[in-house]
């Protein structure tokens, strides 16, 4: 099992004001096409262990899980999960209250796919301009299981580090609680803190870009 990263104070700051400002690009692209605001916030990173991550969100939850993988300054999978009870509410703020109750359960994979590649490529598009590097990203993919299921825990022998986000979803009908996993190998994690130190030296000498 991998040692967890001996992160700062300065450096936990740093990742959650870059990831609070992707979030707040992604509530903005999914407030135009609901019609109606939706706000997102990064409360809590974490990083953790792939079992224990699964462990966390629970052995016997059903979620939907969306998945991308990136490649660039550092290479990672990003996995955006709902527990599956709130993508139905979900799914019908994107497609309004006209549609049948039936008819959602065709749209919800659709749907999901579709929340997930805005919230994954605002969150990674923002830490990409940040660090000033690039990060190319996969297709979107649609896991339906218990946690254990789609971080699959057991597929490295190495047990990789996750960098654990909680992002709260602030809708009109409703508060929905998610979650977003990066995957990092040794050689990722020690990418991505290296990208953060940059960052943070760009901060001190006043050379940062503005957002996205």
């Amino acid at each position: 099992m991998n040692a967890l990263p001996d992160i700062s104070d300065i450096e936990a700051d740093s990742l959650m004001e870059i990831f609070n400002i992707g979030v707040g690009h992604a509530a903005a692209a999914m407030s135009n096409i609901v019609n109606e605001e939706v706000r997102m916030s990064v409360p809590t990173i974490r990083f953790t262990n792939r079992s224990e991550a699964a462990d966390e969100l629970g052995a016997g939850v059903s979620l939907f899980g969306i998945s991308q993988y990136y490649e660039g300054a550092y290479a990672t999978e990003a996995i955006l999960m709902f527990p599956e009870a709130a993508s139905f509410e979900i799914v019908r703020m994107m497609v309004g209250d006209l549609i049948p109750a039936h008819e959602l359960g065709e749209m919800e994979r659709e749907a999901m796919s579709e929340i997930g590649n805005i919230v994954l490529n605002a969150c990674v598009g923002t830490l990409a301009n940040m660090f000033q590097k690039e990060l190319q990203g996969s297709l979107p993919e649609v896991r339906v299981g218990t946690s254990k299921e789609i971080l699959n825990p057991d597929k490295d022998e190495n047990d990789p580090i996750v960098m654990m986000l909680r992002i709260d979803f602030a809708l009109e009908r409703q508060q929905i609680q998610g979650y977003l996993a990066f995957i990092l190998d040794m050689s990722a994690l020690q990418d991505l803190r290296e990208q953060i130190r940059l960052y943070i030296n760009r901060i001190e000498s006043g050379c940062v870009p503005d957002g996205m």
